[in-house]
């Protein structure tokens, strides 16, 4: 599902901004495949990665606001064990106690 999302680390900013255009043609020729024009940023480390419903920090990782959302969203709509273990075991692997509780506390007992 998510073979065209790519991140790159440099600790140089020009080096990146060079790499655009060889990317951008090595995408277009090789590929067939376009960068969106609004998804081709160059961010801190320290200001956190946003990558596939997370956002990573050097040392821990959160899940992003939409994906949280969108979840607790589904979950009120869908109340299945199946659903529910399913989320439960995407947020083992990010810093999500508190969104973990806010999940079994907001279902009823049947449900879990």
């Amino acid at each position: 599902r998510y073979a065209d999302d790519f991140v790159i680390l440099s600790e140089d900013k020009n080096y990146l901004e060079k790499l655009i255009s060889p990317i951008r043609k090595f995408l277009r020729n090789s590929l067939k495949l376009e960068l969106h024009p609004d998804k081709v940023f160059i961010k801190t480390l320290a200001s956190g990665v946003d990558f596939l419903g997370w956002v990573h920090f050097t040392d821990h990782r959160v899940l992003r606001t939409a994906t949280k959302r969108r979840m607790l969203r589904r979950l009120k709509q869908n109340q299945k064990s199946e659903s529910l273990n399913s989320y439960l075991g995407l947020l083992k692997w990010g810093n999500t106690e508190i969104i973990e509780k806010k999940v079994l506390t907001n279902f009823e007992p049947s449900f879990i």
